[in-house]
């Protein structure tokens, strides 16, 4: 136990050094921090030796749980022989090994991989591959994208330019290259007014009407396959992924797809866009990549894509882009021992009951005054809380309604963060069923607490 003269030093620090992500700090130094010390499992210790389960996978990324022998393991070998060597010129053996393992994983037909560091440089990748790639190839007016309302796909320039999420990248507008945005298939929230008995997917038609209208400008299209994390776990219908695949196609845009969020088994398959058997031209992983354990991303490409780049030196072909850390050994090899955990312990086939006992908890919430809507995909769970439940009127703001249900859960052992008024649960995919109940049982009795303090 850490003695109570530090801890109060190193949360006097906190608020002294450090600014926080997506956190008013003006708020935040009212508060007392919580500041993790450890963990094991799916669980996380404080420095005040309190345990709570890390009911978002430490921001939606931690796989296998924490302090993983394999994984440690992995990575403290790697450290007896290196720790970081560039990818600019030499090779190194983790980024070889791991480039191979994706490329057999991955859809069919994506078969280069580019490292980088994290979800943002990933998809920074993928947009600067996809615009030059039509330069090559001498379209060169092809300089637009296009993305989908409510996508988040980082916080580069770039990536925020493919953001559709006003209060994270509105103010930086004037920075931004063009960008048409699609209406997102929300279904609660339908941008185009259907219900679920009218639906037929006419959001891929305006997404057709908008590709129509710009195809000869539009270098490619960008979105998050089934789920739109940050834009409150926005579960797309059966069929639109596809669609949206097949347009592409049919306008001569590239496709690429975000799997920041969603692979490495967190809907079900390793990666999303299997469920409905799409594969993109460019995709771009990271987050589970390696248990959640180091910095590492990567971006996929085809051969086609890949071969734009290939000429002589004078040509001006290359790719002129890299990272500090690409390809870090400790990151890969902490990679590759997550991906042998995967097949060692059958981690996809055993999410099959845990994905159905999810889905029959969740019902339980149906019921509370105040939940507009439930939704999940594989353990992937968001509750769309509303001050009005028949008119879908969601709680203001400033109420802050989200952040005191996971202050609320905090009190119980649990770790959650909202998405504004959307309560989000997605646990390491090693939870246990009866670790899954007890996350679920204060999850609800947390969302009853505060909706109806706040009536």
């Amino acid at each position: 136990m850490i003695h109570k003269t530090y801890i109060d030093q190193l949360q006097t620090w906190d608020k002294q050094y450090l600014w926080h992500p997506f956190t008013q700090m003006q708020d935040y130094g009212k508060e007392t921090p919580l500041i993790i010390e450890e963990g094991s499992g799916i669980f996380l210790r404080d420095i005040d030796g309190k345990e709570y389960i890390d009911g978002v996978s430490s921001m939606w990324c931690n796989i296998h749980g924490h302090r993983k022998k394999e994984i440690d393991d992995a990575i403290k070998r790697q450290l007896d022989k290196i720790a970081h060597t560039t990818l600019l010129g030499p090779s190194n053996i983790p980024a070889i090994e791991l480039a191979k393992k994706l490329a057999e994983v991955a859809p069919h037909g994506l078969k280069k991989v580019f490292y980088s560091d994290n979800g943002s440089t990933a998809n920074e990748v993928a947009l600067k591959m996809a615009f030059q790639y039509w330069q090559h190839k001498g379209y060169s007016e092809k300089t637009q994208f296009v993305a989908l309302q409510y996508g988040y796909h980082g916080d580069t320039i770039a990536t925020m330019g493919v953001g559709g999420i006003d209060i994270y990248h509105k103010v930086f507008q004037p920075l931004y290259f063009k960008t048409h945005f699609a209406p997102a298939p929300y279904c609660y929230r339908c941008p185009l007014g259907k219900q679920d008995r009218d639906c037929s997917l006419q959001c891929l038609d305006e997404l057709e009407g908008l590709l129509k209208n710009n195809a000869a400008q539009i270098a490619a299209m960008i979105m998050e396959p089934l789920v739109q994390g940050a834009g409150g776990m926005i579960i797309h219908p059966k069929g639109y992924l596809s669609g949206a695949r097949a347009l592409c196609k049919k306008y001569n845009v590239l496709f690429i797809l975000d799997e920041v969020l969603t692979g490495f088994g967190r809907t079900g398959k390793m990666f999303a866009c299997l469920h409905e058997d799409v594969v993109p031209d460019i995709m771009a992983l990271s987050k589970g990549i390696n248990g959640g354990y180091m910095p590492l991303a990567a971006t996929l490409a085809t051969e086609e894509i890949y071969n734009a780049f290939l000429g002589k030196y004078a040509e001006l072909k290359t790719f002129f882009h890299g990272h500090t850390y690409t390809g870090n050994p400790l990151g890969c090899a902490a990679a590759l021992a997550s991906m042998e955990l995967f097949e060692k312990e059958r981690i996809l086939e055993n999410l099959a009951p845990k994905i159905t006992y999810l889905q029959t908890r969740l019902k339980q919430f149906e019921s509370l005054e105040h939940v507009g809507n439930v939704r999940q995909c594989g353990l992937i769970a968001a509750i769309e809380l509303v001050k009005d439940k028949s008119t879908k009127e969601p709680y203001p703001w400033e109420e802050r309604v989200g952040n005191q249900v996971c202050l609320e859960a905090r009190k119980h052992g649990l770790l959650i963060r909202p998405l504004g008024h959307i309560i989000v649960s997605m646990p390491p995919l090693s939870i246990k069923e009866h670790e899954l109940n007890r996350l679920l049982n204060i999850m609800y009795e947390s969302v009853k607490i505060v909706t109806m303090k706040n009536d």
